[in-house]
């Protein structure tokens, strides 16, 4: 792991790391889109770029997500850096569950389902490998759902898998 990814990781579970980091969204979703999904998250940590279809507005939007890979499905979480409101493409996701995501420069379908049970549980222990500061993020959320969602492959791509998270 990069000197800069062991920093970053620590410097997660600050506050201001959230806010920061929420100003700088915009500017994250213009590079991933400009790189086509090679670059997301300064390439810092493994990242996405999720496309829902808004459940209000019925048009495209594109979120940068870390992401861990589980088998051939990439695992997202609806943290929201911690706020009390659930992200708008969670609730997308809720309301219609096929998306996209460009991930290293590949775009393809996926079928968001959400995780539940013991199989959340698992996932959950697989985000906060990746990203510890999740564990603070749920605090924060004031007893909200944080929702967990494995990104499955669908048409063509979904026998290809995930490429490592690296």
């Amino acid at each position: 792991m990069s000197a800069i990814a062991t920093l970053t990781r620590r410097l997660g579970h600050h506050r201001w790391f959230g806010a920061a980091a929420r100003l700088l969204v915009p500017a994250d979703r213009i590079v991933g889109r400009l790189t086509r999904g090679r670059v997301v998250a300064l390439g810092v940590l493994p990242s996405l770029v999720i496309t829902t279809t808004g459940r209000r507005s019925g048009k495209p939007r594109s979120n940068p997500l870390l992401y861990v890979t589980d088998g051939d499905a990439y695992v997202v979480i609806g943290s929201n850096w911690g706020q009390t409101h659930q992200p708008g493409w969670a609730m997308n996701l809720l309301a219609d569950p096929a998306a996209e995501v460009d991930v290293k420069g590949r775009r393809f379908p996926v079928r968001a389902d959400p995780a539940t049970g013991a199989e959340r549980d698992r996932l959950w222990r697989l985000l906060v490998t990746e990203w510890p500061a999740y564990r603070t993020y749920v605090e924060r959320a004031g007893g909200r759902e944080i929702r967990i969602f494995r990104l499955v492959p669908t048409g063509r791509d979904a026998s290809a898998g995930p490429p490592s998270a690296g």
